[in-house]
């Protein structure tokens, strides 16, 4: 096995054993153990649990964040986009389920950047300009457009989540549920909501 491939390798088992434990419920010794190998192997290509988590975590935050800008930069009104966008991060979940669970697992607490909070974080700011047009256009203040881009992303982080476990209703009608009651609001939610056709 070449070196890039025993990386791949290491890389692929650290993903499946956060995945599974978390980082903290991981060691060293368990990654080599699956993996073949000896400890000093993982060592020498990461450093350090910290290290194969760092790559882990960075590689799920890149395709996430992918996902969510394509989603969310495709154009369009604003009820497709939002479809566009909670269909995105429930694809990414059925698609990469461990990853997901990586993402939404508490990181250690030296790791500032590439969690969870932070991508929705960055999200936020996306679906906050998109808000902002919205708001102008229709006389609304857009010093609330900030608050109301949270909510939104955090609603859909959130059910994403509950989602992970539940894989109840399917995923179009988890996306339309979503849409019916960040689109419609509470007072005048559909009681088949549907998402728009493509």
């Amino acid at each position: 096995m070449t070196a890039s491939q025993r990386r791949e390798q290491l890389i692929a088992v650290s993903r499946g054993l956060f995945a599974e434990k978390g980082f903290e419920g991981t060691s060293v010794e368990e990654i080599a153990t699956r993996a073949e190998v000896s400890k000093p192997v993982v060592y020498e290509h990461f450093g350090g649990k910290e290290g194969v988590y760092a790559v882990v975590v960075d590689r799920e935050v890149q395709g996430l964040t992918a996902a969510l800008s394509g989603a969310l930069g495709s154009g369009g009104h604003p009820k497709v986009l939002l479809e566009r966008t909670a269909l995105a991060l429930l694809d990414y979940i059925e698609r990469s389920e461990d990853g997901f669970r990586i993402l939404v697992r508490d990181s250690p607490v030296a790791q500032a950047t590439g969690t969870f909070s932070s991508l929705i974080g960055d999200v936020a700011t996306q679906v906050e300009q998109i808000l902002i047009d919205q708001f102008k256009s229709n006389g609304l203040p857009t010093s609330t457009a900030p608050l109301y881009a949270q909510m939104l992303v955090g609603m859909i982080a959130l059910t994403g989540q509950y989602w992970l476990d539940a894989r109840s209703p399917r995923k179009a009608d988890v996306a339309a549920h979503l849409v019916n009651l960040a689109w419609n609001g509470l007072s005048n939610m559909e009681k088949k909501p549907i998402l728009t056709k493509p």
